[in-house]
């Protein structure tokens, strides 16, 4: 399993090609047996340096990450029965799948999914700029930060050496293939228990019973762990019970923390369905990541969602200057749950499921059938906990001092988890009821 951390050592798989067969064949198929889900590994010799990625074009993935981001969160949350729940998603884990999965798509196929992820490069590029934003920063002491990319297929499906050659330059990503046909429920065991690995047991069933058939071809997942203490913690002393005004007009008390202190700040009107807002970052010990905390007025908040774009996230972020803040904040941890495809099908991805060319992949007729992501969020005194899986399943076709700002965070809110110096969103979500799991 790829394992690319802050912290531990970064361990790599060896630069040969595995299956030395597949130098003089133009395609690969596994071989050989290391169990009933798992039968060998195919990989194409990584690079033993990464090519450079042109900065702007790293740049320009982060922003249409976050554009990718907002436009899930707001197909997730279309529906009355979610539009009032909590909501934990992952931009860049969800984008790393399909990233992984665009240099095999073809036609129609390619563009809607590009289309959909916001992004003009051809897919290699695109592929690269991804992984180049995945790699963690200089380790320290008070962060973790996991991320493995892992694609499962069909024991003796024909996988293209270009297509491995581009999951191993960009991702370092190795091909493990399984028997599905056989043992797909030992496949799916084997997966999950990959993904829990890298979160830490966060992510537990990725793939629920029944994901992995018979009929299944290929799974690419993707799985994030973080674990980040605050620059400054707040202090459990004052911590009490406030207040938290929810969506249905109750104010039920939770506990909440509270510190004061020079922090980014930003607060403004209209300009997002005219509604009033109030930001503020708090940033991590490691100095390269952050929690921007949006809150909008009192009774504003659905409409102040719906009508967030990406180019207002960028106008509220680039308007956060350092100031007094007197800060309440809720503790909170929640998890959420989602199966995507038809979240993908209203961002326009519909080829990839009605008719699918994934030609670059291999010569099976191949077709997207199932998305899914699990993420889990926990934030407290000392810091945040957060993780998430992500999987595709494809299967045969188919300034100056000034008084303190006051921000008492009792009302829903939307919270985003970056890296502040590449603008790589690792997650996003709300906050409408503190307390609910």
């Amino acid at each position: 399993m790829t394992n690319r951390s802050t912290l531990g050592t970064h361990r790599r798989r060896p630069a040969a090609l595995l299956l030395a067969a597949a130098l003089a064949a133009p395609l690969l198929s596994g071989c050989g047996s290391t169990g009933a889900a798992a039968t060998g590994e195919l990989r194409a010799a990584a690079p033993a340096s990464r090519p450079a990625v042109d900065p702007a074009r790293i740049a320009a993935t982060a922003r249409a990450t976050d554009a990718f981001g907002l436009d899930l969160l707001h197909a997730l949350t279309a529906q009355p029965d979610a539009a009032g729940r909590n909501t934990v998603v992952s931009p860049s884990g969800l984008a790393t799948v399909l990233a992984m999965l665009l240099p095999g798509a073809r036609g129609a196929t390619a563009d809607e999914l590009a289309k959909a992820l916001h992004t003009d490069l051809a897919p290699e590029q695109y592929a690269l700029a991804v992984g180049a934003l995945n790699r963690p920063a200089a380790a320290t002491d008070k962060l973790t930060l996991r991320e493995a990319d892992e694609v499962w297929t069909k024991q003796g499906m024909a996988v293209s050496p270009g297509y491995l050659a581009t999951l191993a330059t960009a991702f370092d990503a190795g091909v493990h293939t399984a028997d599905f046909a056989k043992s797909p429920e030992d496949a799916r065991t084997a997966i999950n228990a990959a993904v829990a690995k890298t979160t830490d047991g966060r992510i537990k069933d990725l793939l629920p019973p029944g994901a992995v058939t018979g009929d299944t071809r290929l799974i690419l997942t993707d799985a994030l762990y973080l674990k980040a203490k605050w620059a400054t913690e707040f202090k459990p002393a004052n911590t009490a019970d406030r207040p938290f005004h929810t969506l249905d007009g109750s104010a039920p008390s939770v506990p909440s923390m509270s510190r004061n202190g020079d922090l980014k700040y930003a607060d403004g009107s209209g300009g997002i369905a005219g509604e009033p807002w109030q930001a503020v970052e708090l940033p991590y010990a490691d100095g390269t990541l952050a929690m921007d905390l949006i809150v909008p007025a009192q009774g504003g908040f659905a409409a102040f969602r719906k009508g967030l774009d990406q180019p207002q996230l960028d106008r509220i972020l680039g308007a956060l200057a350092e100031q007094p803040v007197d800060l309440q904040l809720p503790r909170f941890r929640f998890d959420t749950s989602n199966e995507l495809s038809s979240a993908l099908r209203s961002l326009g991805v519909r080829t990839a499921f009605a008719a699918p060319d994934f030609g670059g992949i291999a010569p099976d007729r191949l077709g997207l059938g199932g998305v899914l992501q699990k993420a889990t969020v926990e934030v407290d005194e000392g810091g945040t906990v957060a993780a998430a899986g992500s999987g595709a399943v494809v299967a045969g076709a188919v300034p100056a001092a000034r008084q303190p700002a006051e921000l008492h965070i009792d009302r829903p809110f939307l919270f985003l988890i970056r890296d502040t110096a590449t603008g790589r969103p690792l997650f996003l979500g709300q906050v409408t009821d503190p307390q609910a799991g």
